[in-house]
């Protein structure tokens, strides 16, 4: 395993480009291996266009939040509520309260992967050689040391260098973070506590005592004995649900199925034709066709379709294969700016969509054609199933 892979397991890893866990060639050094003009300026567009797509992917994981919680809705916050509200969160998160946290999990949890999966361990020395585990668990530090450095001379500096190169980006974009954090609190704190409430916070975060608290209970968060008392409770919280499982799945079971279309009876078809504004008549057809014979018992009844029914189904096989062949087309064309519609003319977008609609109608008119023709199958020799 790469020492960057190592470094993922530590969770805060996630933040970092996978470029900074890359180890530097010893004969060719990063900072001199500058790529041809033409190259760079592709690489440099190739990162304009992701670090756009990823602004309009969160964007629209905004508005997906918003909606789900409805904070898009909140009446805004007094001023002098939400000043009170920020003087508590400043105590809360002072600068520099994420990195105390993440030096919890870096200087202990970070360390202590990098041993466990580094090119000492015995999983590591097993997978690159091949031998059994156990066997290698018999070995003395001193040969897993020896073993290890015939693989890697410079294991030590490059678990060194990723302390040096990630630390300091992890700490900048945890610095980026708090103020937003802090906001956000903020704003939650308004709403959630009163007047009073967060000016007696506020008295107490002032004290010696408050002032130390609010100092460490972030950092508490993540320190080793509460993350191993979490994980010690782990294995009893998962069994009383293996425990309970015959009851919550006889409780589950003890409802009624949910309906599907196919089980409405006419009268209710009539009342979710109403609710939901459509003909009647479309919600039966569907229903009908979800409790009609499978296509096959059909084929199976005919020897002969005659050539109208031939040719429909024929063309419903083309819109098939049509439609298969767009989906490749659009698969190869995901990361391509060109197929973006937004970045296309006026008059080629309508022309696409005049298409595309002409297509459709030619699905369907190929399927009601296949259908007449089942049914013309069916009155000439029934499938007697």
């Amino acid at each position: 395993m790469s020492k960057w892979k190592s470094a993922l397991l530590a969770g805060a890893m996630l933040i970092v480009p996978a470029q900074a866990f890359a180890a530097p060639n010893k004969e060719a050094p990063v900072a001199e291996a500058v790529a041809p003009a033409d190259d760079q300026a592709i690489s440099e567009t190739a990162m304009a266009d992701a670090k756009a797509k990823m602004q309009k992917e969160i964007d629209e994981a905004i508005k997906l939040v918003e909606k789900i919680f409805g904070t898009d809705k909140l009446p805004p916050v007094a001023p002098a509520q939400l000043a009170l509200a920020q003087t508590t969160t400043t105590a809360l998160i002072p600068p520099g309260s994420l990195e105390k946290m993440l030096d919890n999990l870096y200087g202990k949890l970070f360390k202590g992967l990098l041993g466990e999966f580094g090119g000492q361990s015995d999983m590591m020395l097993s997978i690159k050689t091949g031998i059994e585990s156990d066997k290698i668990a018999a070995l003395d530090d001193k040969s897993k040391a020896a073993i290890a450095d015939l693989f890697d001379p410079y294991r030590k500096q490059r678990e060194d260098q990723i302390m040096t190169v990630v630390k300091p980006l992890i700490s900048e974009a945890l610095s980026d973070l708090e103020g937003p954090m802090r906001n956000g609190l903020a704003h939650a704190y308004a709403r959630k506590f009163s007047a009073a409430q967060l000016g007696e916070m506020n008295a107490f975060f002032a004290t010696p005592t408050g002032k130390a608290y609010s100092a460490e209970w972030m950092a508490l968060q993540a320190d080793p004995e509460v993350m191993l008392a979490m994980i010690k409770a782990v294995p009893p919280l998962v069994g009383k649900f293996i425990d309970r499982g015959p009851e919550i799945e006889g409780k589950f079971k003890a409802l009624p199925k949910e309906k599907q279309l196919a089980d409405m009876s006419d009268a209710e078809l009539a009342k979710l034709a109403r609710l939901m504004k459509v003909d009647v008549k479309t919600l039966k057809e569907n229903r009908d066709a979800w409790n009609s014979p499978p296509v096959e018992d059909a084929v199976d009844a005919s020897e002969d379709w005659g050539a109208a029914d031939a040719a429909a189904d024929a063309a419903a096989a083309d819109v098939a294969e049509a439609a298969a062949a767009a989906a490749d087309a659009a698969g190869d064309a995901i990361d391509d700016p060109a197929f973006d519609r937004e970045n296309w003319s006026a008059a080629d977008r309508a022309r696409v969509e005049q298409l595309e609609e002409a297509a459709s109608s030619a699905a369907t008119a190929a399927y009601d054609a296949q259908e007449a023709a089942i049914a013309n199958a069916r009155k000439k020799k029934p499938s007697g199933k």
